[in-house]
């Protein structure tokens, strides 16, 4: 029997390490081919040692194109991605708060509603919104990225934020009624504390969508000077004359590097909250 759980464990582990291998591979080589020569990222594809250790990829890349640096591609990013953030925090914790915790006409239909959009894939949405911002006079600004965030979030915040809040006990929310507290008083002083690991997951997850997103930008930004990382990233390729592969694989291992952070400093908040969501839930 030691020996069957010995074998057991050794093909589990040497399984777990096989599959850890597997996914983490596209990373290595992206980062040995940041570091190749460009007429070696391709012919010597399956070797992630350069045999020539090219740094200059990553000066060229920062530098950019024209009068432009890939700094400037990041600090769009960073001013997107810290807005949306903050306006998918305010606007979830409110709609859930309203979901989870007050009887209000029609909530039953809107709930539904919410989560049908759950199901609709964003092409289908992508022209009426396009429609809509290009009458505002919002294309070509960062509106159409940041302002929906404010108004409504995304429904899977929102439903991540009602399953946390209803397993918080009522009595609380009860007992601060007795004391005098009004709604938005229970919501900020009660409820908002206790949902800090919904919250971290919240931020983690959207901070991760809207630093990787390459369609909205896409879709809605025309001046090189409001490019995100996604879009710059694409600059470096060319398929009408010639792509500089050194470079763009460079600024995509540079464009890991805030991700990986804060994978790194807040995973322990990411697990806690998605496993205390879906237990509560």
């Amino acid at each position: 029997m030691r020996k069957n759980k010995s074998l057991k464990t050794v093909i589990y582990h040497g399984s777990i390490w096989l599959l850890g291998i597997l996914m983490i591979y596209p990373i290595l080589w992206t980062i040995a081919s940041s570091l190749k020569p460009e007429n070696e990222i391709f012919r010597h594809a399956a070797s992630l040692i350069p045999s020539d250790w090219k740094w200059e990829n990553y000066v060229q890349g920062w530098e950019g194109f024209g009068n432009l640096s890939f700094s400037t591609f990041f600090l769009n990013s960073a001013f997107v991605t810290t807005m949306v953030v903050i306006g998918t925090l305010f606007s979830s914790t409110l709609v859930a708060f309203g979901f989870a915790r007050i009887n209000f006409r029609f909530r039953t239909p809107l709930f539904i509603c919410m989560i049908v959009t759950l199901m609709l894939p964003q092409q289908v949405t992508l022209i009426p919104q396009y429609i809509l911002f290009h009458n505002l006079n919002w294309v070509n600004t960062y509106l159409p990225l940041i302002v929906p965030a404010f108004i409504g979030g995304i429904p899977f915040f929102i439903f991540l934020m009602i399953q946390f809040i209803r397993g918080i006990p009522r009595e609380l929310d009860e007992a601060a009624y007795m004391d005098g507290a009004s709604t938005f008083g229970i919501f900020w002083r009660i409820i908002l504390p206790l949902t800090t690991p919904a919250l971290a997951t919240v931020a983690i997850f959207s901070f991760y969508w809207t630093w990787d997103d390459f369609m909205t930008p896409l879709v809605y930004l025309n001046d090189t000077k409001l490019y995100t990382v996604a879009l710059g990233l694409q600059m470096f390729s060319d398929p009408s004359s010639v792509s500089a592969w050194g470079p763009m694989f460079a600024m995509s291992v540079a464009s890991i590097v805030p991700q990986l952070l804060v994978f790194l400093f807040f995973q322990k908040y990411l697990v806690e909250g998605i496993t205390a969501g879906g237990v509560k839930g």
